[in-house]
């Protein structure tokens, strides 16, 4: 008999100044979790009040009714660096996409999304992946490595077999209960990895992770012999919708 385990709620902050508008995004939050998922509890309240919960890890923030624009993920990003941002926006502006992901955020959505994808973007975004247009990943990318960042070093990565492992599926767009159902280990472990590679490259997220790991070799570990696959796996670093 298959054992079930209930998962931990994930509070997920609300943001926009229009109460209709809010009300519709309380709705989509509000619908029961699918199968494998945490059920997710909206909050809602002034950004301030999102700003000094501690314990909310995640903020929709809906670039449409919330004055400021991008200059408020800027403030998010100053108060909260570790809250992850998630953009409701308008629909076909690929530049606003594009400067909302540098400016922090981890999800982009217009309104044309319907509750499946919402529900989508919030489960990569929960997994510690970024939720972009496949068509502006080659965009996004580039515009990244044209960034300069003086704590970048120089040298190779020295990793073990199996951060090494890690690694690899990170840059394959793979999700921590996705690496750590194809490497047979838990996910908290893959997660501990993860930490230390970050930790490791001076990273503070997933995508400057894999940015800081396509632009640098890989030393050879002793038990493992030459490997340098991080350059080969390119533009797949991110996931990404059609």
């Amino acid at each position: 008999m298959s054992q079930t385990y209930s998962l931990e709620p994930i509070q997920i902050g609300l943001v926009s100044d229009q109460p209709i508008r809010l009300e519709g995004l309380v709705s989509i939050f509000e619908l029961p979790a699918t199968e494998g998922n945490a059920p997710l509890v909206p909050i809602t309240g002034t950004l301030q009040e999102m700003l000094n919960r501690p314990e909310l890890g995640y903020l929709v923030v809906d670039m449409h009714a919330s004055p400021g624009g991008l200059a408020i993920l800027d403030t998010i990003r100053r108060a909260r660096p570790a809250m992850r941002l998630i953009v409701i926006g308008p629909e076909g502006n690929d530049e606003l996409v594009l400067e909302s992901i540098i400016a922090g955020a981890r999800a982009y959505l217009d309104l044309t999304a319907g509750v499946d994808m919402v529900r989508q973007a919030i489960d990569v975004v929960t997994s510690g992946s970024i939720w972009a247009p496949r068509r502006l990943l080659s965009k996004l990318i580039d515009r990244l490595l044209k960034v300069p960042d003086g704590n970048i070093a120089n040298g190779p990565l020295h990793l073990t077999d199996r951060e090494q492992q890690v690694l690899e599926l990170i840059l394959l767009a793979r999700s921590n209960r996705e690496i750590a159902r194809q490497l047979g280990i838990e996910e908290r472990t893959v997660k501990a990895h993860v930490g230390r590679l970050m930790r490791k490259t001076g990273a503070d997220n997933r995508i400057e992770l894999t940015m800081r790991a396509m632009n640098r070799p890989l030393a050879p570990h002793p038990s493992s012999g030459e490997n340098n696959h991080a350059k080969s796996y390119g533009h797949e670093a991110l996931k990404a919708i059609d």
